[in-house]
């Protein structure tokens, strides 16, 4: 037997380890459930199998640590790539869908034509009609002249009755609230004559080209032609289609399998053409577009939507991208972010304040609330109760900028005890018993809001807590306090600071 043939059959396989093989197992068990959950198949969608896979993969860099940062760089690449391949199927998918709307013009120059033809024909009806009806008013006007000539004669001091006004009751004509109110209306009137004069003067049949566009896309969505569908609701003249309705036909038609969801293409071309428009998109659309993406799991076009095109935001629309985050801890931050424009837009301040914290930026939530000066000591506790940050509180508790402290210390600590905050209290109170006395005197002399019962209480839930250094530092100071000898039931409205004025 050769050399070769000898270490040929000495080589073993690898041993595994127990603890790989069942990281193995698992891996093998969570791909095999999440397929079924999603109903995949060999001919499945693409998306759910690179999510489902996508996960395994960063498991697998999180598990094998020697290789993370290489495995990190090659799925890095990959998603690049694969987000590429994805925006040019998109792309290519409505470059097909726009060149099949061209093809099917000829078509649509037929249908014009025979409506033509039927607009003609009834034209030629009605001017029939119109003379006849004509000759009667002539006819009329004879024998109404008669009767005129005869009144004159027998009384021609009467005056001529005041006719009612159309489209109102006597009682109505009379009343100066019903008047102004009709007036208003004439004046809106006139208000859209104008516009559409000054869109366009020489668009004299411009309700008859509302109406077929209408009646085309009800017809396109009735024959299962979404695409093209999407293309007349979004070019429609005077933006007739952009509406809550055309928004629930698209709803209807739901997911279709392979293809993008035709309100999800609704919104992307309603949004990206919004800057052509002198209004915006309007609040219920906006909301409705940003829902429809998050569901489609498209945060890369909410994001675009939020920071670049014409919208409307309202609160529903930030508390929907400010949920969405809480449940996708991966792009958390991000939705916070966006959530945080659209609260800043609508003067939502304390909503936008929270937004800043939960990022982690305390320095620029520090900034807002000194920008924007309407912040109550019960707007902040609510804060640090939604956001229980230590250095939130100790950038709250200190001097600002050379500006007092915007919460009192020693209140804070009660406040965070009184709501089941326990643990939140103890680390803050490990905190400042790192620094020792001094540390806790210039605190307690720079609280001019807490008073000496409040610190005495404050003393007692360290004691009760286990920090006996800090409560005696306490009791310390406020013993060591100026005409202070001892904190009774009745000094409860006593301050801190009274010496400092004596």
């Amino acid at each position: 037997m050769s050399v070769q043939e000898i270490n040929k059959h000495a080589v073993l396989p690898p041993i595994i380890s127990r603890s790989d093989k069942e990281f193995l197992e698992r891996m093998q068990r969570y791909i095999i459930t999440e397929t079924e959950r999603v109903c995949c198949n060999e001919e499945g969608p693409a998306d759910e199998y690179y999510i489902i896979y996508r996960n395994v993969f960063d498991k697998v860099i999180e598990y094998v640590t020697a290789y993370k940062s290489i495995l990190t760089s090659i799925k890095k690449e990959y998603d690049t790539f694969i987000e590429t391949i994805k925006k040019g199927q998109r792309t290519a998918f409505y470059l097909h869908g726009k060149l099949r709307v061209l093809a099917g013009e000829p078509t649509a120059l037929v249908y014009h034509r025979k409506r033509i033809a039927q607009l003609q024909a009834k034209m030629g009806l009605i001017e029939n009609n119109s003379s006849k009806i004509q000759l009667q008013i002539n006819e009329m006007k004879q024998v109404r002249a008669k009767y005129d000539t005869k009144e004159e004669q027998l009384c021609t001091c009467c005056k001529e009755p005041l006719k009612p006004i159309p489209g109102m009751t006597l009682q109505e004509s009379v009343s100066l609230d019903a008047l102004t109110k009709y007036l208003k209306h004439l004046e809106d009137k006139q208000g859209i004559v104008e516009e559409l004069l000054e869109e366009d003067p020489s668009k004299a049949k411009e309700t008859e080209i509302l109406l077929y566009f209408i009646e085309r896309f009800n017809e396109l969505i009735s024959l299962g032609e979404y695409e093209k569908a999407v293309y007349f609701a979004v070019n429609g003249p005077r933006r007739i289609l952009h509406n809550i309705g055309t928004v629930n036909k698209f709803k209807a038609i739901g997911k279709i399998r392979g293809k993008p969801s035709p309100l999800l293409l609704f919104f992307e071309a309603v949004f990206s053409i919004s800057h052509a428009f002198r209004h915006p998109v309007d609040a219920v659309l906006t909301l409705e577009g940003i829902k429809c993406g998050l569901s489609e799991k498209r945060l890369d076009l909410v994001i675009n939507w939020v920071t670049q095109e014409r919208l409307t935001f309202s609160e529903e629309a930030g508390d929907v991208i400010f949920d969405y985050g809480e449940q996708d801890t991966y792009n958390k931050a991000k939705c916070l972010a966006l959530a945080q424009i659209i609260y800043s837009e609508c003067g939502l301040h304390k909503k936008a304040l929270l937004c800043l914290c939960k990022q982690g930026q305390i320095h620029g939530a520090m900034e807002y609330i000194q920008q924007f000066k309407d912040f109550t000591s019960d707007d902040l506790k609510q804060l640090i109760k939604l956001c229980p940050n230590i250095e939130l509180i100790q950038c709250l508790t200190k001097e600002w900028n050379g500006k007092p402290p915007y919460l009192s210390f020693g209140l804070a600590v009660l406040h965070l005890f009184s709501v089941d905050m326990r643990k939140v209290g103890i680390k803050l109170l490990q905190e400042i018993s790192k620094g020792g006395k001094d540390a806790v005197e210039h605190l307690m002399i720079n609280d001019p809001f807490c008073s000496l019962e409040k610190w005495q209480e404050v003393a007692n839930v360290c004691l009760q807590n286990g920090f006996d250094q800090l409560s005696n530092d306490i009791m310390s100071v406020l013993r060591s306090q100026a005409g202070v000898t001892e904190i009774s039931e009745e000094d409860d409205t006593v301050n801190l600071m009274q010496h400092v004025f004596w």
